[in-house]
């Protein structure tokens, strides 16, 4: 007999707010709808009725656990739409960033998704304090420790400060050693591997079919990236490599992200070594820009979720339209099937598998 159980409306894995609708038979689940809208602000409207740099504290919050990846892709299209070139220095150390952002939201997501399986806080704690390293980087670069709204038109609010090269490298170096920790305690439990292997299983065909990106994607076997296929700023010159695995399993999205974090620990090493000397600075802030030299834009950015689309109609002083894919939203929409036919605990992991982000689901 089929049964109707809620799971929410918070989410499964106390990340945000979701509700789940589950038809379950037995401890198997027959369909999974999820509920969202909960945590809807109305961002893109909110853009068309401000001035341009009035947006980037509002982007921010799309994302709060990698706010600075929402900040550049916003900022970046409108300096697409301005005709704007950034800086040759700023796109080194805006690189620099986003890959410091990407690795603190990953360790934020591998605590979070290890206490969803079962690990209780241990892994949890360990992420959490580890991460705090990487926003003290980011607290000195940006002058904020959650919410940096550092990228200006053109460039930063500010540069690296002194001594960053050397204070980064300890700390990726020390990243890069607890990484090792993380998997051998992970890897060697077996509460960890039976809930992640074989769990949540969605094709190459399927994860095409449905639209996922990111890491839900690359963990399909699909080697595409962002970075490495439409490379902006200095990608192209670190030579990214893009991680891939076939299994399309929780255990294969947990893979593509631990070995991301790797990468981007590499890429920012390299960046660090061939970053050259000149200016950051963006132009200071201002709010009627020059007329827009392209009416409509489109811009595609690699964040730690997930590929994000911009779409921006241009005017004189602010936004016309502002249109957004969101990673989330679209990984979530295949939380549906892959849960069918697992058991009601697995959501948990699948859910958590994913890296829900609410705010960027709802926006």
């Amino acid at each position: 007999m089929v049964t109707r159980i809620n799971i929410g409306p918070v989410h499964p894995s106390t990340h945000g707010v979701l509700r789940l609708v589950a038809d379950i038979d037995g401890d198997t689940v027959v369909n999974l709808e999820p509920h969202i809208g909960f945590l809807h602000r109305g961002v893109e409207k909110l853009v068309e009725t401000r001035m341009y740099m009035q947006n980037p504290p509002y982007m921010e919050k799309l994302d709060y656990v990698a706010p600075m990846s929402y900040d550049e892709a916003y900022v970046a299209t409108v300096e697409k739409a301005m005709g704007v070139e950034v800086k040759e220095r700023a796109q080194w150390v805006r690189t620099i960033l986003l890959e410091l952002q990407r690795i603190a939201s990953h360790l934020l997501w591998l605590g979070t998704m290890a206490n969803d399986v079962g690990q209780f806080f241990t892994v949890f704690m360990w992420t959490f304090t580890d991460r705090d390293r990487i926003l003290r980087l980011l607290e000195e670069a940006s002058g904020a420790r959650m919410f940096y709204v550092n990228m200006r038109i053109g460039g930063l609010i500010r540069d690296l400060p002194p001594g960053f090269d050397e204070r980064a490298r300890e700390v990726l170096s020390y990243i890069e050693k607890k990484m090792k920790k993380y998997e051998d305690f992970l890897e060697k439990d077996p509460l960890f591997t039976e809930r992640m292997k074989g769990v949540g299983v969605l094709s190459r065909e399927r994860a095409i079919a449905l639209g996922v990106t990111g890491p839900v994607l690359r963990a399909s076997g699909i080697n595409y990236d962002v970075r490495k296929d439409n490379p902006y700023y200095v990608y192209d010159k670190l030579g990214f490599q893009t991680q891939v695995r076939s299994d399309g399993d929780c255990f294969a999205r947990y893979k593509v992200r631990m070995l991301e974090m790797t990468e981007s620990i590499r890429l920012v090493r390299a960046a660090l070594d061939k970053i050259p000397e000149g200016d950051a600075l963006g132009m200071p802030v201002k709010l009627i820009l020059p007329s827009a030299k392209n009416r409509m834009v489109t811009l595609s950015r690699e964040l730690p979720r997930g590929e994000c689309l911009m779409y921006m109609v241009a005017d004189s002083q602010r936004p016309y339209r502002l249109s957004i894919r969101s990673p989330t939203f679209i990984n979530l929409a295949a939380l549906k099937e892959m849960s069918r036919g697992c058991k009601t605990a697995d959501i948990f992991a699948i859910s958590g598998s994913l890296d829900l982000i609410m705010g960027d689901v709802d926006r």
